[in-house]
């Protein structure tokens, strides 16, 4: 499946990534040689093989949720460079029309 310039310029614009046309003519054999080698995967995997996102299984350890107590809230806020209503005052990062 060769691509094409203009359906790196498609894929470009889904992933709101501006590309020269000398970028796109430059990625479109790059992208195939990419689509190339993970369709040959599927040829390696047979039915007998469970398609899996990790070679080893993965467990995730998590700690019990153990209510402990914290530091008083004068006292974070006392570090703070600016404080508003018992909260950390930041800056404002976004736009009023976001």
């Amino acid at each position: 499946m060769a691509l094409s310039p203009s359906d790196v310029a498609r894929l470009g614009e889904l992933a709101r990534i501006d590309l020269t046309e000398e970028e796109l003519h430059h990625l479109a054999p790059q992208l195939d040689v990419i689509l190339e080698a993970v369709a040959s995967v599927t040829l390696v995997a047979g039915d007998d093989i469970p398609p899996t996102s990790h070679a080893l299984p993965l467990t995730n350890v998590f700690r019990d949720d153990v209510v402990r107590p914290s530091l008083p809230v004068a006292d974070v806020l006392a570090a703070a460079p600016a404080t508003e209503m018992d909260r950390f005052r930041v800056p404002r990062i976004l736009e009023d029309n976001a």
